[in-house]
């Protein structure tokens, strides 16, 4: 029995590893309210388009045009919504996948999770250890 995991190389895991992660955040009593509920996110058009976003990140496809941020700023959301969007995020990586790419989706996906947050304000620019400032 092979239980070697692919990397994320193709298309059809982008799609994979996205469908994937949103059954786990529409079965989650946390985020589930925030997509379903107060977004009320349109699944046919919400998933293409995260296919296109994750895509152009991790296989350079440079099939999505938009700006994510802005779509997200104004949602009811806390640290602890980003904490298990993330958390739901990794684990959804390493129950699929396993690899370079796999590696830098997580990276990534942590990386922006963090951005949005300093934006948002739900953390303080010291506590993110992208942040190229010292401390005083």
């Amino acid at each position: 029995m092979n239980t070697e995991k692919p990397d994320i190389r193709t298309e059809e895991d982008i799609k994979r590893m996205v469908d994937a992660f949103y059954d786990l955040v529409n079965q989650d009593d946390l985020l589930s309210p925030v997509f379903n509920g107060h977004a009320h996110v349109n699944w046919e058009t919400h998933l293409p388009i995260m296919y296109k976003f994750w895509s152009s990140i991790l296989l350079g496809s440079s099939t999505y045009t938009g700006q994510p941020f802005p779509k997200h700023a104004f949602l009811p959301v806390e640290k602890a919504h980003f904490d298990r969007w993330m958390e739901l995020f990794v684990k959804n990586i390493d129950d699929l996948f396993e690899g370079e790419i796999a590696e830098m989706s997580k990276a990534r996906a942590i990386n922006m999770a963090r951005v949005f947050q300093l934006k948002m304000g739900l953390i303080p620019r010291g506590d993110n250890p992208f942040y190229l400032v010292e401390k005083k």
